[in-house]
């Protein structure tokens, strides 16, 4: 499992309300929510090495607010060893 946890600064949520009252795509949020997939992801990474895993399939992603404009993303996964395939002879 990988985690990220992020919040905009007063600038940011100031410009957020601004767009949500302008309507459309919300930049500020989107930009937020990108940092916060990486850094789940990297989190995720790290987790399975310390495993002793090299891989990881099945990734799946929960977004959440929490308290106000907190962005909480959890990216879950299987980690595995993947080995090269040995042919016979």
């Amino acid at each position: 499992m990988g985690m990220s946890v992020r919040t905009r600064g007063m600038l940011g949520r100031f410009l957020a309300g601004i767009e949500a009252v302008l309507g459309g795509r919300s930049e500020a949020y989107i930009a937020e929510l990108k940092k916060a997939r990486e850094e789940a992801l990297e989190d995720l990474e790290r987790s399975a090495r310390a495993l002793g895993a090299n891989a990881v399939v099945g990734i799946d992603f929960e977004t959440a607010e929490v308290l106000e404009g907190f962005i909480v993303v959890t990216a879950t996964g299987t980690a595995v060893v993947v080995e090269p395939e040995q042919r016979g002879s």
